[in-house]
């Protein structure tokens, strides 16, 4: 008798290292730019305007033309088809301007040359001639100027928000200024084109959205879909900047190369490709809150103003999911919240990790501290005072019963293993020396909701074969830019067939393999594609039971899958065995799956509905020290408890978290964007743009992901999502250094520190703070 060998092959919930990590270390992970080039590549480089609003009154390519080793100019003019990459049904952003420029940096033309230096200096020859108009650069700008981008912004309501205001025995009105943020992804915009024959086209593109940058290619080519193939192996980072934004360089690369029938390319500088294209959208929340003396919220009253750009790109998603967020963790009794995207003469801003998420979780931690120093009371208090319920107070502003509820649990083990109120203690007791440095200490939660709002992106397709030798070739509808998606789901069908993950062979993303993805967005790529693979993989088991059952005779339901193999009866089976049998009985080996996560629907127009399939939870404590005298400031510590379910890949999930933290304490403190007054981004390189370094990461650094969360409704292995919910841990930073600046007025005066809270704001804060104090 055979029996199967007592080995494990725990694949999935195990720590296994990046797929990509080696070849990342050796230099040998092969990116766009590292693809051999064909005999005649061209190089395209764009053109960008110099002027934030203007008519264009004369353009003169003649020096252009004239320039060394120019091959010739795309406009307007030379696309074949559609002149347009919005991802919007609104139609408004053109690849190139057409009589009018509404942003510094637009792209006006390309110049195709033999070279990319080439291009890149003949695409500055042209002599262009323009006649300004008004221009709106911020938000209050444009709100003073009535420049409403959408005509339907989304408005949230539930209980009768003027009473709860008119009866709350206490009543602040405030506004909270968010500030914007630059992917920085370490790979910039790219996309290499090669022509075929008809109408077909490769392209090599830098995207999350394969489909997406499928289909602008065929309409600014005029052809369909069929003839445009989009491969995608892995990105240098995305974080939502590559959702829409590569578009413009996979259509310009694509027009070249069917124009001149030759591979083309395009790579924008550093400087460009940050001035071109589209941040994380800034925000100003103005709001007028009502509560009692415990602190607790009675009636909620906001309108987020955000500044969307020129065009509409995904700014509507973008403000309904701030306005999905604006509760947190917290139960408004009566809550009305109205989105307002405004037209402004800057880049189109986009999607950017979290997805306007994290503005309105910061707009809601700003009215929670608020509340708090007018109280005199620890916001941590008064956090816990608003969370939502457990099966009472528990329906959010979009109408949505949260049956999940553990930030009750989450909080209290995060602020026993942290030792928060010890620590806070000894905080107050530090600042009360008065020196020159000043602590500060916070713990703030994190609820999320998981899916796309847009329900139909709630889809995804794999293509599994396993081949006659027993290995297995795997390809989803997911991309890969660095966050582990690649080796989380081929941890899936590994532990499916119950083979070892060098058995699965990870495929580039492809559109020829799989169409109409959606994607690589909202937290879902392993949600999604995970669960696709799976199905993939069912399909196929299921026709190994029926061939087993036959070969070894015996009931269909003795057919067990183990590690290594199947137990047919008392045989037992290796994989490769049973996979040469089924082949030679010619079955199917092979399967596409698909899933389409349950339970989820939301009508835009009531405001109502259960967008979400989950929740993600989490709640961070941070402790920093400032210097009063210049604003400097160290993060001492931080200790992190984040939850993601059954972990698929714990290694892969704890860096997600460490990740997205200091992402989102970049965002929060150093990396500021800034506008000169003629509309010019002015912090577009890494000597004026400065993201988080290694040497920013605080001395103790301790994260956690709670192990006994097992998610409660039947994703892949029971896990959450982990993309984008630990961004918003950064939080606490934030609350930390308002308390550090509060210390100067002895807690009595809210500091309202605008973000990202610099050195400079931390010392305007505290300035300003001495002053009111003293009357």
């Amino acid at each position: 008798m055979n029996k199967h060998p007592t080995i494990s092959r725990s694949t999935l919930h195990a720590s296994t290292r990046h797929d990509s990590g080696p070849k990342h270390v050796a230099g040998l992970a092969e990116y766009i730019d590292d693809i051999v080039e064909p005999e005649g590549t061209m190089h395209a480089y764009l053109a960008l305007s110099t002027h934030a609003h203007a008519e264009i009154v004369a353009v003169d390519y003649t020096a252009v033309r004239a320039a060394s080793g120019v091959i010739g100019v795309l406009s307007a003019d030379d696309i074949p088809g559609e002149n347009d990459v919005s991802p919007s049904h609104k139609h408004d952003e053109p690849i190139f301007a057409m009589g009018k420029v509404h942003f510094w940096g637009q792209p006006l033309f390309a110049v195709i040359a033999e070279t990319r230096d080439l291009a890149r200096r003949a695409a500055h020859l042209a002599k262009i001639e323009y006649r300004d108009l008004p221009m709106a650069i911020d938000v209050r700008a444009a709100q003073a100027a009535g420049g409403k981008l959408v005509t339907d912004p989304l408005k949230l309501e539930r209980g009768d928000v003027q009473a709860g205001l008119a009866s709350a025995p206490r009543r602040l009105k405030g506004s909270v200024v968010i500030g914007g943020q630059d992917h920085f992804y370490l790979e910039g915009h790219i996309a290499f084109a090669i022509p075929g024959e008809d109408d077909d086209v490769t392209v090599y593109s830098s995207t999350q959205h394969p489909s997406e940058v499928q289909l602008m290619v065929a309409q600014a080519l005029g052809t369909h879909m069929h003839s445009v193939t989009i491969n995608v192996r892995r990105m240098g980072g995305g974080f939502g900047g590559k959702e829409t934004q590569g578009n413009l360089f996979a259509a310009v690369a694509a027009i070249a190369a069917k124009k001149w029938n030759r591979a083309c390319k395009i790579r924008p500088d550093r400087d460009d490709d940050m001035t071109a294209t589209g941040k994380r959208h800034d925000f100003v929340v103005d709001y007028d809150v009502g509560y009692d003396e415990t602190g607790k919220i009675h009636a909620l009253d906001a309108i987020y103003g955000a500044r969307a750009g020129f065009s509409s790109d995904l700014s509507g998603p973008v403000t309904d999911r701030a306005l999905f967020h604006a509760d947190n963790a917290y139960w408004y009794p009566a809550v009305r919240v109205v989105s307002q995207p405004l037209y402004t003469n800057t880049v189109s801003n986009t999607a950017f990790r979290g997805f306007g998420g994290p503005q309105g979780m910061m707009a809601a931690e700003r009215w929670i501290e608020t509340i708090a120093y007018s109280l005199g009371k620890d916001p941590l208090d008064v956090r816990k005072a608003n969370f939502y319920g457990i099966d009472t107070d528990n329906i959010t502003p979009y109408h949505q019963t949260i049956g999940d509820n553990i930030v009750h649990r989450i909080v209290d083990e995060l602020e026993t293993s942290s030792d928060y109120q010890a620590r806070r203690r000894a905080v107050l007791a530090f600042n009360a020396a008065d020196g020159v440095l000043k602590k500060g200490i916070a713990l703030t939660p994190v609820k999320f909701g998981i899916s796309f709002t847009a329900t139909w992106y709630n889809q995804a397709g794999a293509l599994v074969h396993v081949y006659k030798d027993g290995s297995i070739h795997l390809s989803h509808g997911g991309t890969e830019m660095g966050q582990g998606l690649y080796i989380k789901v081929a941890q899936v069908l590994a532990d499916a067939f119950g083979v070892g993950l060098d058995a699965v062979k990870i495929m580039a993303t492809t559109t020829g393999k799989v169409p109409n993805t959606s994607a690589t967005a909202a937290s879902s790529g392993s949600d999604l594609n995970g669960m696709a693979a799976w199905d993939a993989a069912r399909q196929i088991k299921e026709r190994l039971v029926v061939h087993a059952a036959k070969l070894y005779q015996c009931a269909e339901a003795a057919v067990l899958w183990v590690p290594g193999g199947v137990q047919a009866a008392d045989q037992f089976v290796p994989f490769a065995e049973l996979i040469a049998s089924a082949y030679l009985n010619r079955v199917q080996l092979s399967a596409a799956g698909f899933y389409q996560t349950p339970k989820i629907h939301w009508d835009r127009a009531t405001g109502r509905g259960h967008p979400f399939y989950y929740f993600a939870y989490g709640a961070s404590v941070s402790e920093v020290t400032i210097d009063t005298l210049t604003g400097e400031y160290v993060i001492d510590r931080v200790d992190i408890l984040h939850d993601v379910g059954r972990s698929l890949n714990p290694a892969i999930d704890i860096g997600q978290v460490e990740g997205g933290f200091i992402q989102g304490m970049g965002w929060l403190t150093t990396e500021e964007l800034v506008w000169d007054k003629e509309g010019q981004l002015r912090t577009k390189a890494p000597s004026t743009y400065k993201i988080p370094l290694a040497s920013d990461v605080p001395p103790i650094f301790n994260v956690k992901l709670a192990e006994w969360s097992l998610n409660a409704e039947p994703t892949i292995g029971r896990s959450k999502a982990v993309g984008e919910p630990p961004l918003m841990l950064a939080m606490s930073v934030v609350e930390a250094l308002s308390m550090a600046v509060a210390s100067v007025a002895e807690y009595r005066i809210a500091p309202n520190l605008d973000t990202p809270v610099t050195p400079e704001r931390v010392l305007m804060g505290c300035e300003r703070l001495q002053r009111e104090a003293r009357g």
